[in-house]
């Protein structure tokens, strides 16, 4: 039923509320038809967020960690609800809007316990902080069951909490496989829940520090640009105005180099590849991306300065820990290859060279 038809069979305010409730229960005492437990998500539409398509809208919900194709995936399968109606993808939201999305578990996937080396930073009862290393793939993905971060977890402890479902147990934020550093991995339901909570308000701080090609236009600022699919390469993200999902970066220039700036930043949003993205998007790509930087900035490539990988280091993690508020803070040393690098360029920098660009 389309959402104008939907309007004129609206039924009378007390007579709805009667239905809804006799619908709510109606679902808890039968389940859903397939059988799968489902994790419940509902919203009620605020003023700022009116005027959305029902796909976007789910798509910017930071919890939800989906892209727009997903959640369109979700609301053909009928698990998307506008105001106890089936949603369409293309329905505008006013003010005050209910939302319901039901999200099927995955199907069961016995990930393999691997023992890969893992630098543990600190561990508890409730969780642990890794100092990842590159080529490391946080989690596995469909097709591919082994190998990652997840797996080496499976092999140092089997107690990760399962939220995120058999694919990501613990997994409460991501880096990319070539970024190296510190997250934390949640190993009860309870503390994962806590965490989420706290990334959703932004009470986790995510800093990092990237080596990055030429002097930024400023000595610190903000990157406010929306980040969403490239539409010509799929597997790349791009600055999309009007279409991407917000974010936001800080910036902070730790030093000028010889051609190239080390700079501090930190996340207020989490996007995929977003301090990749943004800082290509300012002109001072990291050094060593094999994606965002140019031909000679490429690991292998006369200017990446003997890097495996982008120069791009999740330095420091700050957090409340999720049973006792204890405000904690890590930090993980530079790896080798980027230590070396700054070494490099700190002896240019002695021999004379200056500057911006790089000769």
């Amino acid at each position: 039923m389309s959402r104008r038809s939907r309007e004129r069979v609206r039924r009378p305010r007390a007579e709805r509320r009667e239905w809804e409730g006799l619908a709510a229960r109606f679902e808890v005492e039968e389940g859903p038809a397939d059988g799968r437990p489902r994790t419940v998500h509902e919203y009620v539409v605020a003023p700022d967020e009116a005027g959305l398509r029902l796909d976007r809208f789910l798509a910017l919900k930071e919890e939800l960690d989906a892209s727009r194709a997903t959640v369109q995936a979700w609301i053909a399968e009928g698990l998307v609800q506008l105001n106890g109606y089936e949603g369409r993808r293309s329905d505008r939201l006013e003010a005050g809007d209910r939302v319901r999305l039901e999200v099927p578990e995955p199907e069961p996937v016995e990930l393999p316990a691997q023992p890969i080396p893992l630098d543990i930073v600190y561990e508890d009862h409730d969780i642990i902080v890794v100092n990842k290393q590159r080529g490391l793939v946080v989690h596995p993905a469909a097709g591919n069951a082994s190998g990652t971060l997840v797996n080496a977890l499976l092999a140092h402890c089997r107690d990760l909490s399962g939220i995120r479902g058999v694919l990501r147990p613990g997994i409460v934020h991501r880096i990319d496989k070539d970024t190296t550093g510190l997250l934390v991995v949640a190993k009860t339901d309870r503390a994962h829940a806590h965490l989420a909570r706290q990334i959703r308000l932004h009470l986790v701080t995510r800093t990092y520090l990237a080596l990055v090609k030429g002097w930024p236009p400023a000595d610190e600022g903000a990157i406010d640009a929306p980040i969403g699919r490239d539409p010509s390469d799929r597997t790349r993200m791009a600055v999309r105005p009007g279409h991407g999902k917000p974010s936001v970066t800080r910036f902070r220039v730790v030093e000028k180099l010889p051609g190239h700036a080390l700079l501090e930043c930190r996340l207020e949003t989490g996007r995929t590849h977003q301090i990749r993205v943004h800082l290509a998007y300012m002109g001072n790509p990291i050094v060593g991306d094999p994606v965002y930087a140019k031909g000679p900035l490429r690991p292998g490539g006369r200017e990446s300065l003997g890097l495996g990988g982008q120069a791009l280091h999740a330095f420091r993690l700050e957090l409340r820990h999720p049973t006792d508020g204890r405000a904690l803070t890590f930090e993980a040393p530079l790896p080798e290859d980027f230590r070396e690098a700054l070494r490099e360029l700190r002896e240019r920098a002695r021999d004379g060279g200056s500057g911006p660009v790089q000769s």
